[in-house]
């Protein structure tokens, strides 16, 4: 028989409180309770890489919304209101390719978004005309670059772009690169010690940086040396500039079961959001049920491919 697949599906939760009262486990699991999930988006689908924005009471969560019987994601916008409420979801942003990680930036009066679009070849910069509506593609902050869970932050008066980059044997799952530029819209330089880090268990980037009380960047990070995904880490930089690199891993590791004891496999974006943290959580299944799926996708996208002539 068939062995069964493995399937990872992504819970997204609104944590009611700020990013640095959680860098604790025990402060994460203390208010697991109070937590506000995400409505189950159905059958074969996952909702995950939350990120988020407050304005005038409402707060607009945007997602990247996977479904396994097509193998592909787009950036949806969920809408709470000042409890926190569900008010509905919309697509925010389609693609012919995937799109994953909507990492989002205000400044100027502005609303950016850094998509993760590595199968476009980019790390591309897209502009919200009308907030939270009409998003058009602004610029190539690292064209010809398959980049993956790129984040950004302004800091001594120069922006700073972590991200990994993907390819063979799990590349992106364990290489941290970083460029800097003057201007949020370019020109980009990469790091001259690119990758400025390579471990699986805490390289690749997971949520929002943020500025410690001591002034250094702290980065989340994924551990993905057991499962993708499997906790959520945190890089300190005890040194950044455009010549020079150093960082150390914090003592904290914050996991899945933390927050949700049905989703305990896997934590991977901790994104801050005024006085709120955006979070996801996994769990994995494994049913045979994957096989039919997958099965009847081949069938669509061979049903869909143009016919020969004579």
């Amino acid at each position: 028989m068939l062995p069964k697949p493995k399937s990872d599906f992504w819970r997204v939760g609104i944590v009611p409180a700020p990013a640095l009262e959680l860098l604790d486990p025990a402060a994460l699991a203390h208010v697991s309770s109070r937590i506000t999930w995400l409505p189950d988006p159905g059958p074969w689908r996952y909702l995950a890489d939350p990120f988020g924005i407050q304005r005038n009471g409402t707060t607009h969560v945007f997602v990247e919304a996977f479904d396994y019987r097509t193998k592909h994601a787009l950036i949806e916008r969920h809408e709470l209101g000042p409890d926190l409420q569900w008010q509905g979801s919309e697509v925010a942003l389609a693609r012919p390719f995937h799109l994953s990680y909507p990492f989002l930036i205000e400044t100027d009066g502005d609303v950016f978004m850094v998509p993760e679009s590595h199968k476009a070849g980019e790390i591309a910069l897209y502009r919200a005309r009308a907030f939270p509506h009409d998003w058009v593609r602004e610029t190539a902050l690292l064209p010809d670059t398959a980049g993956a869970e790129a984040s950004l932050i302004y800091k001594d008066r120069m922006w700073w772009m972590f991200f990994t980059i993907v390819g063979p044997d799990a590349r992106d799952q364990r290489e941290l690169h970083i460029a800097f530029s003057d201007s949020l819209t370019g020109p980009w330089k990469t790091h001259p010690q690119n990758p400025v880090l390579v471990d699986r268990a805490g390289a690749r980037p997971g949520g929002t940086p943020f500025v410690d009380a001591d002034g250094a960047v702290i980065l989340p990070v994924q551990d993905c040396s057991r499962t993708y995904g499997g906790s959520l880490r945190f890089l300190r930089f005890d040194a950044l500039t455009p010549e020079h690199v150093a960082m150390r891993h914090l003592e904290v590791d914050l996991t899945g079961d933390l927050a949700s004891a049905d989703h305990p496999d896997g934590f991977h974006t901790f994104a801050l959001c005024g006085d709120l943290t955006l979070i996801d959580v996994k769990r994995v299944e494994r049913t045979h049920a994957r096989h039919l799926v997958n099965l009847r996708r081949r069938l669509r996208k061979f049903g869909q491919r143009p016919s020969s002539s004579a």
